[in-house]
């Protein structure tokens, strides 16, 4: 049984949501899933045992909230190399986060990347329950076929 971490960072419960839903799917493929909010992660041990990893970030101000820029610095220490990943964010106007936490995971933490970023305003809203539950399906499903 795989076992994946999805830390999220909020600022209206947004993200925590799309996090929560993405952990159902996750546990929806077999696997296990812990969803923990980034201001738990205080060092590198704290990210280490997990065979899959999400990150969320809501966009604020065109930008990831610090929390969650302080936390990918970590990750960089950690050696999450090959380990699959994914990223989601809640937004209101732009939506760049997902996107910027995609890139550094891809390409700076080297890890095996699931389609693309999921970005949602809500998961309230117009079927973002399902795309969340579906994404966190598709990290679950690449931890428990291999």
């Amino acid at each position: 049984m795989g076992k994946a971490l999805v830390v999220f960072t909020t600022r209206t419960g947004e993200t925590k949501d799309m996090a929560e839903r993405i952990g159902e799917g996750i546990r929806f493929q077999g696997a296990e899933a812990e969803i923990v909010n980034v201001t738990t992660i205080k060092k590198e041990a704290d990210l280490e045992g997990y065979d899959a990893y999400a990150f969320g970030s809501a966009t604020y101000h065109g930008e990831i909230m610090q929390g969650m820029k302080t936390m990918l610095f970590l990750a960089e220490k950690t050696g999450l190399e090959g380990k699959v990943g994914g990223s989601f964010g809640a937004f209101g106007w732009s939506g760049e986060a997902p996107d910027r936490i995609f890139d550094t995971m891809k390409n700076v933490l080297n890890m095996d990347m699931v389609s693309s970023p999921l970005r949602l305003k809500s998961v309230k809203l117009g079927g973002g329950n399902q795309m969340a539950q579906d994404y966190g399906r598709d990290i679950g499903k690449k931890i428990t076929d291999s």
